[in-house]
């Protein structure tokens, strides 16, 4: 039994971390900002479907929770973060 409890406490903390709780940053710092992210900071918190209204004239790219991402780095490029209740979780570039 004390082997078992032992297991499932070492499987649990292998698990993958939730999307929401995004590690790092929620925006680039400032001079890292190569993509001019900080004027959409506050899209942050607001649901998805707030990037339907926003004109955006550069290359974004739309990231949920187990997308496929392609590993090519483009410095210019928005990513946003959604996360599993939907929400933009934070701004990168790249």
């Amino acid at each position: 039994m004390r082997r078992l409890l032992i297991l499932m406490l070492f499987v649990a903390a292998c698990g993958e971390p939730a999307v929401d709780a995004v590690p790092g940053p929620t925006l680039p710092p400032e001079g890292a900002d190569t993509c001019g992210a900080r004027p959409y900071a506050y899209l942050i918190g607001q649901p998805a479907t707030a990037l339907e209204r926003v004109l955006i004239m550069r290359s974004i790219r739309i990231l949920r929770p187990n997308d496929i991402v392609t590993m090519d780095f483009a410095a210019e490029r928005i990513n946003f973060m959604i996360g599993t209740n939907e929400e933009i979780a934070s701004i990168r570039c790249g």
